[in-house]
C-alpha cells in the first residue's frame, strides 16, 4: 500500500514538472517562433538584390536579350510560396533552365514559372489571375498581370514586351525597366566623372581643414563645408552602385574606379565626428544620413543641426584625427586625448606635461618628432 501511494506521489510530480516544463516551453517555443519570422523577413530580397540576378552575364538575362532580338513577348514568374493561388491552367515542365528552352516555351501566350533559384523552369502557358482590385499604373494585359501579381504575392514577375521590345522588372510595389549595357555604362562614366570632381573639391576642403587644426583656426564653417562635400560624394557614389549593380561582370572598370575614389573618405567622416563631436558622433553620423540632397547643398544647414549656431564660430578638435595619423599604440593616444582635451593644448604642450602622460622620454622625444613631420606634411599640403 506504502509503495503503491508512493508511486502515485512519483506519478504526480512527474505530472506537475510536465507541466511546468511545458509552460516555460510555450514562451521559449513563441521565442523561436518570432525569431524564424524574422529570418523569414530579413530573407524577402530587396531591389537592388533582384537587379544582381538579371545582371547581364547571368542565363536568365541572356534569355531576356534574346527574346527581345527576336521580337518576342513573354511574361515570366519567379516561384514563391501562395503563387499558385493565382495560377490556372498550364503544363508542368520540372526541366533544367536555358536560355533557349524558355525563348521555345516563350511561342506559347502563358505565363513561365521558373524557380526562385533559376535553375529549373517548372510550369509553362500558365494564366496568372491576381486580385483585380489591386491599384496598377499598367495598360496592356500581359503587364497589368504582371504588376498586380508582383504586388500580391510580393515575387519577382518579368514582362517582355515585343511591342515596346523593353524588359520590365516587378517586385512588390516596385518596378524598373531594364535598358542596354551599353546604355548604362555611358551613365555610369558620366557620373564617375562628377564623382572624380566632388572628389577633388573633398580632398581641397580636407587639406585646407587640416592645415585651419594645427594652426588652431578651425570654424564650424570650415567642418561643416568638409562634412557636407563627403555626403555629396556618398550620395554620387550610390548612384554609381546602382549603376554597377545593372552592369554586373560588366562593370569592373568602373568598380575599381569608384573604389579608388571612395578610399579612406568613411574613415575620416567616422574621425571628424569622433574629433568635434565626441560621444554623441552617432547621433551626428545620423542626422546626415537623413539630409536629403536639396537641404545638404546649405552648409548652414549642416551647422545649425550638428552645432546648433546659425553664425560661424572657432571651434577646436579633440585630437582624435591628427593623432590617428600618428604611430603611437592606441593606450597612449587615448590618454592625450582624455588628459589635454583638444587638439590645441595638445600641440602647445611643453616635454614636462607630455612626460606626466607618456611617462618615457624616448616617447615624449619621438611623439614630437611625429607631430612635426605631421605639420610639414600639412603645410605642404601632401595627403596624410
Amino acid at each position: 500500500m506504502e509503495q503503491k501511494t508512493e508511486a502515485v506521489s512519483q506519478n504526480s510530480e512527474q505530472i506537475e514538472k510536465a507541466g511546468q516544463n511545458e509552460k516555460t516551453k510555450q514562451p521559449e517555443q513563441k521565442k523561436a517562433d518570432e525569431e524564424k519570422e524574422v529570418q523569414k523577413q530579413e530573407k524577402e530580397l530587396n531591389f537592388l538584390d533582384v537587379l544582381k540576378m538579371l545582371a547581364p552575364g547571368t542565363a536568365i538575362r541572356v534569355a531576356l536579350d534574346d527574346l527581345l532580338r527576336a521580337n518576342m513577348g513573354a511574361l515570366i514568374v519567379v516561384e514563391k510560396e501562395k503563387l499558385f493561388d493565382i495560377v490556372e491552367g498550364g503544363f508542368k515542365i520540372s526541366c533544367k533552365f536555358s536560355p533557349q528552352r524558355l525563348i521555345e516555351f516563350a511561342k506559347m501566350d502563358g505565363a513561365i514559372i521558373i524557380s526562385n533559384d533559376f535553375k529549373k523552369i517548372l510550369y509553362v502557358n500558365t494564366l496568372l489571375v491576381p486580385k483585380i482590385d489591386i491599384s496598377t499604373r499598367e495598360t496592356g494585359t500581359r503587364h497589368k498581370a504582371a504588376e498586380r501579381a508582383a504586388k500580391q504575392i510580393k515575387t519577382i514577375v518579368i514582362a517582355v514586351s515585343e511591342r515596346k521590345n523593353k524588359i520590365t522588372i516587378y517586385y512588390g510595389d516596385e518596378h524598373h525597366v531594364l535598358e542596354e549595357s551599353s546604355e548604362i555604362l555611358r551613365r555610369a562614366a558620366e557620373t564617375l566623372q562628377i564623382l572624380e570632381k566632388q572628389r577633388e573639391i573633398y580632398d581641397d576642403l580636407l587639406a585646407n581643414l587640416n592645415i585651419m587644426e594645427i594652426n588652431n583656426l578651425v570654424t564650424i564653417t570650415d567642418v561643416s563645408n568638409v562634412l557636407q562635400r563627403i555626403e555629396i560624394v556618398g550620395n554620387v557614389a550610390s548612384i554609381v552602385k546602382r549603376y554597377l549593380v545593372e552592369l554586373g561582370k560588366e562593370g569592373a572598370i568602373v568598380s575599381m574606379r569608384l573604389k579608388e575614389l571612395m578610399k579612406n573618405i568613411s574613415r575620416e567622416k567616422e574621425l571628424i565626428l569622433k574629433d568635434y563631436f565626441a560621444k554623441k558622433h552617432l547621433r551626428a553620423e545620423t542626422i546626415l544620413k537623413n539630409m536629403n540632397f536639396d537641404f545638404l547643398l546649405e552648409t548652414s544647414n549642416i551647422s545649425r543641426l550638428l552645432f546648433g549656431e546659425l553664425h560661424d564660430k572657432p571651434i577646436s578638435p579633440s585630437g582624435v584625427r591628427i593623432l590617428s595619423k600618428t604611430n603611437l599604440l592606441i593606450t597612449n593616444k587615448k590618454s592625450l586625448i582624455d588628459i589635454f582635451k583638444t587638439l590645441d593644448k595638445l600641440l602647445d604642450a611643453n616635454e614636462e606635461a607630455l612626460m606626466k602622460v607618456l611617462k618615457k622620454k624616448e616617447l615624449v622625444e619621438y611623439f614630437q618628432q611625429e607631430l612635426q613631420s605631421l605639420k610639414d606634411k600639412i603645410m605642404s599640403r601632401r595627403k596624410l
